[in-house]
């Protein structure tokens, strides 16, 4: 038997269309045209790829996530991408970077969901 991931969906107790804005930008997907301001749901689309879902729940989030993205830049460095999700409104949640310039940085999207930052193909190779 072989299935495919069709979503990969997010819980926000906020604004779907606020979350899926900040995530847009992070991963580089268009909202779908169809989704606006105030929608329960709001997805990110790119072709051949698992969509990407934001959903509306009345519960906050209380624990950490048990599954969560690693992101991994393709055309700028770990660090200047992690300054750059920051600036959109990440927050610094945990950071593993070590002093000969590996590790990752964990951060928190704006309604707490766990992520990491890896450093690029370019960087691995560097090293």
């Amino acid at each position: 038997m072989v299935t495919s991931i069709h979503s990969i969906t997010f819980d926000t107790a906020g604004d779907p269309y606020e979350l899926a804005q900040f995530w847009s930008m992070a991963v580089g997907r268009p909202m779908s045209v169809e989704d606006e301001p105030g929608d329960p749901e709001v997805s990110l689309i790119a072709e051949g790829q698992p969509t990407m879902l934001f959903i509306r729940v009345p519960e906050d989030k209380v624990v950490k996530n048990r599954v969560h993205l690693d992101l991994q830049p393709r055309d700028r460095t770990r660090d200047e991408e992690v300054d750059l999700l920051i600036g959109a409104g990440a927050k610094l949640f945990e950071d593993h970077r070590r002093p000969d310039g590996t590790g990752w940085v964990t951060l928190t999207d704006p309604e707490g969901n766990e992520f990491c930052v890896e450093r690029s193909a370019a960087e691995r190779d560097a090293t």
